[in-house]
């Protein structure tokens, strides 16, 4: 089976349940802000023989996860008890206890991942990222990531104002933060980083943004003629209005991308670049549960259908179902290697 970790409205984990369906495949999605209120979860383990059995639900239609051989990590939602527990104390302890459980079920499930938890979580990492990204000979930004404002008044002083970009670690649709071109009338906010560490980078003229999408080995680079837009700073603040096309990458760009994702241990990736009107290339970030529908459906890419057979395959599923082929009957579902895939040391 393969379990998909998201909600019920994220329209990426609907589309790819959509495709899952069409081929045939045994699928479900769970949506763990449900727990712990609305969903229970049994963890057992034998006191001897290293037996163990996970299950989500209280009753015999549960969820068993021996069953799952692949699980997509798609943005899950957190535990949550609103509304059911009134001290504010208590809140925190409850749901500490349930982040506990739930951190300790990743790591003793038996899956392929898309992506690992643990890996996912520090692949998100901005500075780490860059870090390998040049290790890897990726040219990256001039970049400062401070809250001292001495130093980021000598980065601007540097490179000169109009040339350089600030954002935030961070962004979701309850709290929005674009990238910016910091401006002669915020220099006199410099001081408030002391706050919050942010962001500063050089900024990089573009012929057009890239958005790279990773599942596997296969590689979905998009163009975004975001100099065609009404910000050109950031593609997103008028993605609606953008052309959007697929193109191909350098062959040594795109092997060090995918060198970049197996060093950050990841199965799926979004990555931004931005490409100079000279056609050099510059890794901006990668986001390691990015969004890639705009892409799909501007571009034709197939990637639903990758991320939809790749899961397929790696539960064992895809050799009964005719490698994915919709309108092939069901056959008897091939035995699951049950070894947990290797993990690359996680770092600080």
């Amino acid at each position: 089976m393969i379990l998909v970790l998201s909600n019920h409205r994220d329209e990426h984990a609907q589309a790819v349940m959509v495709e899952l369906s069409r081929r045939g495949a045994e699928a479900r999605l769970l949506d763990l802000s449900r727990f712990p209120l609305d969903l229970g979860l049994s963890m057992h383990y034998d006191a001897q023989g290293g037996g163990r059995r996970f299950v989500f639900g209280c009753d015999d239609a549960g969820l068993d996860l021996d069953d799952c051989g692949a699980i997509w990590w798609r943005r899950p939602q957190p535990p949550s008890v609103d509304g059911a527990v009134a001290r504010t104390e208590h809140q925190h302890f409850a749901l500490s206890e349930s982040h506990e459980a739930l951190h300790g079920l990743w790591q003793a499930v038996d899956a392929f991942w898309i992506n690992e938890p643990a890996r996912d979580m520090v692949a998100n990492r901005k500075a780490f990222q860059l870090q390998l990204a040049s290790r890897l000979g990726l040219e990256i930004p001039q970049t400062l990531i401070s809250n001292c404002p001495q130093a980021v008044r000598e980065f601007v002083q540097r490179l000169g104002v109009g040339r350089v970009i600030y954002k935030a670690f961070s962004a979701t649709e309850q709290d929005w933060r674009e990238t910016r071109l910091l401006r002669e009338q915020e220099l006199d906010k410099l001081d408030n980083v002391r706050y919050a560490p942010v962001i500063f980078q050089s900024y990089i003229e573009a012929d057009v943004d890239l958005r790279i999408t990773v599942v596997g080995d296969e590689v979905f680079a998009a163009a975004i003629h975001s100099q065609d837009s009404a910000y050109k700073v950031d593609f997103r603040m008028d993605i609606g209005r953008v052309r959007i096309e697929a193109v191909t990458l350098p062959p040594e760009v795109q092997s060090r991308l995918l060198a970049l994702m197996r060093q950050l241990g990841l199965v799926y990736g979004a990555i931004d670049m931005r490409r100079r009107p000279d056609g050099s290339h510059v890794f901006l970030e990668i986001n390691p549960a990015g969004q890639w529908l705009f892409v799909e459906r501007n571009s034709g890419q197939p990637i639903a259908a990758a991320l939809a057979a790749l899961l397929l395959e790696q539960d064992g599923q895809a050799g009964a179902r005719g490698a994915g082929e919709p309108g092939t009957p069901a056959g008897a579902r091939p035995a699951r290697r049950r070894a947990k895939p290797a993990r690359p040391a996680i770092r600080p």
